[in-house]
């Protein structure tokens, strides 16, 4: 029997904090940026950004560096695209589709830089324009505190 979406269109809790433990701890580069995973839906993931003094890219001003911002929403463009690819695979274990995360790659990345980043958090939203067999295609944006578009960005990534 095929399992089914929740009703509000959410994934089983297993998968849900098994895509957490993966994308904030397993994957280092992430923790080091320190960021957390909000809410995860199979179109659209949102994440949050403590600012740190290590995330300044500017002294003068205490602004997020944008190497910060771009591999902030390369990485969550990444995430959207694998759970997209899971709401696709109901059908097998929370476990197998963990296992996505393995074939998830950055083929193409822009970063539009919008204005300065500055604030004590950062919120972030990547959005699944398609998810086909082997490529997929998001949209991210990068808010301050007050939510001001920061950044916005598109992502292509290998699926398969």
């Amino acid at each position: 029997m095929k399992k089914r979406l929740s009703p509000d269109g959410h994934f089983e809790p297993e998968f849900v904090e098994g895509v957490r433990a993966i994308f904030e701890e397993k994957i280092v580069f992430n923790q080091i940026l320190g960021v957390k995973l909000v809410d995860i839906t199979p179109t659209v993931v949102t994440a949050r950004l403590p600012m740190r003094p290590e995330l300044v890219g500017h002294f003068a001003y205490n602004r997020v560096h944008g190497g910060v911002i771009s591999a902030s929403l390369d990485a969550l463009g990444g995430v959207a695209c694998l759970v997209a690819k899971a709401a696709r695979h109901m059908d097998q274990t929370p476990v197998h589709r963990l296992d996505f995360f393995l074939k998830v790659g950055t083929i193409d990345l822009r970063i539009d830089y919008l204005r300065q980043g500055i604030g004590e958090f950062f919120d972030m939203r990547a959005e699944v324009l398609r998810i086909g067999s082997r490529v997929g295609t998001t949209r991210m944006e990068f808010f301050d505190p007050d939510g001001h578009m920061v950044a916005a960005g598109s992502g292509a990534y290998i699926v398969s």
